[in-house]
C-alpha cells in the first residue's frame, strides 16, 4: 500500500494497490453501498472492467497496468512471457473503445518486453504501473489549471457536466470533475448542474455523491432537461470528457455528449473536452473511424432488476457517442489547451 498513489489521490479513491493485489471499488453498487472487490491476478481485473466495476478512461488504463503488473507477479516460470502476454491480450479485450486501456497496455508491454527475467518483470511491471496512476494524477492537475486558462474568468459561473470524471474515473482529482474542483478552490464556481446519464446513471450515482461529499454545489438533473438549463442563462461553459480523441479533433465520449454539444452551440455556451493525452489517438482521422462499444438492452430496459420496459422490446444501447470538432470550444489535456481544433491544431500540440 504505501507504493500506491491512492493515499495522495485528492477526492474519492477508486482503486487501492498492495503489489500483491488490486482493490477496486464498485461502481456498480454507489450511492448505496460501499463495496471493494479484490483481484489478484489479471482476469480479475479485465472481469472488474468489463462489468464496470471499474469506469472512466484514464481509470481503466490505470487498472488495466495493474493488471498486467499482476500477471508478473504471479506467473510461474515456466512460461511467464507467456502467461503475461495472455495476460495482456485479455485486458486488451475487455473495453473496446477508451484508447487509454490500449495506451496503458502499450506501455506495460516495452517495459515487459525489455525485461530479462520474471523477478525482473515483477518489480518493473509493478514500477511502471505505480508511474502511470501517479502521472495520470499529475496531469489532472496540470488540466484544470489549464482549462481555468482557457475560461479566463472575472466572476464565478455555473457549469453542466455529463457522467462521471471525477477520482472515481481517474487516478484522483478528476478530469472535467478535476475542473470543477478546481473552480471551486478558487470561489469561481456558482453550482454544477449533473446530468443524470441514462443508462448507468453515473451522473446520479456518482458525480452527484463525489461532489455532495467534498461540499461541492451540485443539482441533479434529468438529461431532458440539459436545454432548459442552457436557455436560461444559468451555465456558461459545458464541461466534459473523453474516451477518445482523434486527430481531427473529433470526441468519442459517453452517450448523450454529442447532444450537449449541439445545444451548446444553439444557446452560445462554451463547451470544453477535458482529458489526458493518452485519450488522443493521433492514428485515428476522424470519429468516423472510432469502434463504438454497444452493450446489451437489460441495461436500458431494466435498473437493477427492475423492468421499465417491455420484456421483448429491441434496445439501441451504444455507450458513446462522437461530438464533431467543429462543435468544440477547446480540448484540454496536461500538455496544454487546442481552442477551435481541427487537423492542424491538433498536430501542432500532438504530432
Amino acid at each position: 500500500m504505501a507504493n500506491s498513489p491512492s493515499s495522495r489521490s485528492m477526492g474519492t479513491v477508486a482503486m487501492r494497490w498492495h503489489g500483491d493485489r488490486l482493490e477496486l471499488l464498485d461502481q456498480r453498487l454507489l450511492p448505496g453501498e460501499e463495496h471493494w472487490i479484490t483481484s489478484e491476478g489479471a482476469s480479475g481485473v479485465a472481469q472488474c472492467i468489463t462489468d464496470m466495476v471499474v469506469r472512466g478512461a484514464p481509470a481503466i488504463g490505470i487498472s488495466a497496468a495493474y493488471g498486467v503488473a499482476l500477471a508478473a507477479r504471479h506467473a510461474g516460470t515456466d512460461d511467464w512471457q507467456g502467461e503475461i502476454e495472455r495476460a495482456m491480450d485479455e485486458l486488451a479485450r475487455s473495453r473496446p473503445t477508451a484508447v487509454n486501456l490500449f495506451w496503458a497496455l502499450e506501455r506495460m508491454g516495452r517495459v515487459f518486453r525489455a525485461c530479462q527475467s520474471l523477478p525482473e518483470a515483477a518489480e518493473q511491471l509493478a514500477a511502471e504501473a505505480v508511474r502511470i496512476h501517479e502521472e495520470d494524477l499529475a496531469a489532472n492537475l496540470a488540466m484544470a489549471d489549464h482549462a481555468l486558462e482557457v475560461m479566463d474568468l472575472q466572476a464565478p459561473i455555473s457549469v453542466l457536466t455529463h457522467c462521471n470524471t471525477g477520482a472515481l474515473a481517474t487516478g484522483g482529482y478528476g478530469t472535467a470533475l478535476g475542473v470543477i474542483r478546481r473552480l471551486h478552490e478558487k470561489q469561481l464556481l456558482e453550482r454544477v448542474y449533473a446530468d443524470e446519464t441514462r443508462p448507468w446513471l453515473q451522473g446520479s450515482r456518482l458525480t452527484a455523491w463525489e461532489l455532495t461529499r467534498d461540499e461541492i454545489p451540485v443539482t441533479l438533473n434529468a438529461d431532458g432537461a440539459a436545454a432548459g438549463i442552457l436557455a436560461s442563462g444559468k451555465v456558461k461553459w459545458i464541461v466534459v470528457g473523453a474516451d477518445r480523441i482523434t486527430a481531427n479533433g473529433d470526441v468519442a465520449n459517453k452517450i448523450g455528449t454529442y447532444n450537449l454539444a449541439v445545444l451548446a452551440r444553439y444557446h452560445n455556451v462554451g463547451f470544453m473536452v477535458v482529458a489526458p493525452s493518452s485519450t488522443v489517438d493521433m492514428a485515428l482521422a476522424s470519429g468516423a473511424q472510432i469502434p463504438i462499444e454497444e452493450r446489451e438492452g437489460t441495461e436500458v430496459r431494466e435498473i437493477r432488476g427492475i423492468a421499465l420496459a417491455p420484456a421483448g422490446v429491441e434496445v439501441f444501447n451504444p455507450v458513446f457517442d462522437v461530438t464533431p470538432a467543429s462543435l468544440i470550444d477547446a480540448i484540454v489535456t496536461e500538455k496544454g489547451a487546442v481552442r477551435h481544433p481541427d487537423l492542424a491544431a491538433m498536430q501542432a500540440l500532438f504530432a
